[in-house]
């Protein structure tokens, strides 16, 4: 035999050992005697476990993965309504390079301090226009 078939077969012998599945021998109990009696269930309830406390709540991200904070503002990011909430302006938002604001009605700007300009539920982001009920 020449030295590529020896080879070409002692690699497909090994290939094929390598791809052969081998159960776990499966184990089993041993029987219980005649002799010994089976274990009943006790009749009284076994007290239980003191309950473990609910890991906290992980703390909401300060920031977004696809949009850039508010520049120079005390934000946070809010992934229900996809947007920054200001920390220091009830009911105003940014995205976008734009600031949202929710007065009986949505305003816009370019500015957290304005100039304001009226616009109505399709001029903001969808999840913001949501969460105040439009």
């Amino acid at each position: 035999m020449t030295a590529i078939a020896r080879i070409t077969l002692l690699s497909l012998v090994l290939g094929l050992s390598a791809c052969a599945v081998h159960r776990p021998p499966e184990q089993t109990l041993p029987p219980i005697p005649p002799s010994q009696p089976r274990p009943t269930p006790s009749p009284t309830p076994t007290p239980s476990k003191p309950s473990i406390p609910a890991k906290p709540a992980k703390p909401l991200p300060r920031t977004s993965a696809s949009f850039a904070p508010p520049p120079g503002g005390n934000s946070h990011w809010d992934a229900k309504m996809g947007v920054y909430v200001l920390d220091d302006q009830p009911n105003t938002f940014y995205r976008q390079r734009t600031y949202y604001r929710w007065n009986n009605g949505w305003s816009r700007s370019i500015s957290p301090n304005g100039p304001w300009e009226d616009t109505d539920i399709h001029g903001v982001p969808g999840g913001l226009g949501r969460q105040f009920g439009q």
